[in-house]
């Protein structure tokens, strides 16, 4: 089917219209290159990895390839599709964008179809690794479930004085892959504003929306409680619970040094899954064709267990069953890191750049998975 779609794209591009369309191709690709300094093994004997790191070197993990077309449907519309192909995914090309633009006038612009949230500094070349200085985005902030949008997005810029400002607006829905379940959220609304004066630059965005997780184990899981508490397991479910995304970036940056941070909260109503605080902070220095960095990044997702006092409401013979499962989900997906990460990026040629990045990571629920990663990458973009 997506060679069919790709196959349509490219004979539409080629048709009757393509001498005298605006057609647009470009891309990008990264080849990153990662492993950990040591075999990590969790409290239970179980071996692990990081962010899909272990100890033997990982060529997928972080690669990707992509290809963008965007074509003038006529003075007003532009179409836009991004077909992306991932490592990690034996690089199968899907469609990462694919949306129409309508410019109302040069300040206001209504996209269409499907795009990317603006959730954060770098959301809309997250995937390209020239953009940036580090080897991948930092984990801890950018590591989310909800990246693109099927919906409407609304865009406003203009300028007061010195100030340059651009207000989003988006509505939808998205769907995405979580560790072999699948999430789904409704009804989103997500709000950005970003100013721009000189070399700083703010950022604030709010979102929310109705979400549901499904994974077999998982849902086998609640499917068992709900035979000793129904209540107590459509508490503890992910499904269609409203959720929050709040964000606060900060950004100096004069082309010879710069500091940037990004702090943020997601929520994910009365469930299983715990609040998530998480922020980085970044600085480094443009010299020549060399760019060193530090980063520090953190993510705290656990919190109080939840639920206690609906198990300790049931009758005692059903309250260690129902115990395992709601303590045990909670526990599973609580997460407490920091990371440092020491990088080096060289502008090799232009469009090409080099990264070396060395990250210590802390996990301050199990110190025996606390490792070292160590990832090469090739930026380049056409």
């Amino acid at each position: 089917m997506k060679k069919l779609l790709l196959a349509s794209a490219i004979a539409a591009a080629c048709g009757p219209g393509f001498v005298s369309a605006d057609i647009r191709i470009n891309g990008f690709a990264n080849l990153t290159a990662g492993f950990t300094t040591s075999e990590n093994v969790d409290g239970a004997g179980n071996t692990t990895d990081l962010f899909g790191y272990d100890d033997n070197v990982d060529f997928s993990n972080g690669s990707l390839f992509a290809i963008q077309i965007s074509g003038d449907v006529n003075e007003k519309v532009t179409a836009t599709a991004q077909l992306l192909a991932r490592g990690e995914n034996d690089y199968e090309a899907d469609f990462e964008w694919a949306y129409l633009t309508y410019s109302v006038n040069d300040n206001f612009s209504v996209n269409a179809g499907r795009l990317r949230l603006p959730l954060f500094r770098y959301s809309a070349s997250s995937d390209v690794g020239y953009s940036f200085h580090w080897a991948q985005t930092p984990f801890s902030v950018y590591d989310v479930p909800f990246t693109n949008l099927d919906g409407l997005r609304l865009d406003y810029t203009n300028n007061i004085g010195d100030w340059d400002y651009t207000l989003q607006l988006g509505s939808g829905t998205y769907t995405s892959e979580i560790g072999g379940g699948v999430a789904d959220g409704e009804d989103v609304l997500l709000i950005t504003a970003e100013a721009t004066y000189e070399s700083f630059k703010a950022r604030l965005v709010y979102g929310q929306s109705n979400t549901t997780f499904t994974e077999p184990t998982t849902d086998a899981a609640f499917a068992q409680l709900a035979q000793i508490s129904p209540v107590l397991a459509d508490k503890i479910a992910l499904r269609d619970d409203s959720g929050t995304f709040t964000g606060l970036g900060l950004e100096y940056d004069n082309f010879t040094w710069f500091v940037s941070g990004e702090i943020t909260k997601v929520t994910g109503g009365e469930s299983f899954s715990a609040d998530d605080n998480a922020y980085f902070v970044t600085m480094g220095t443009r010299i020549g064709k060399f760019t060193p960095s530090i980063t520090y990044e953190a993510r705290d997702g656990v919190e109080d267990l939840k639920f206690l006092e609906d198990i300790a409401a049931l009758p005692a013979q059903f309250q260690p069953a129902a115990t395992q499962i709601v303590v045990g989900f909670q526990n599973f997906f609580y997460e407490d890191y920091a990371l440092t990460t020491v990088g080096l990026r060289y502008d090799l040629d232009s469009q090409v750049a080099l990264k070396f990045d060395v990250s210590s990571y802390e996990n301050k629920i199990q110190d025996a998975l606390d490792a070292t990663l160590v990832r090469i990458a090739v930026n380049y973009v056409f």
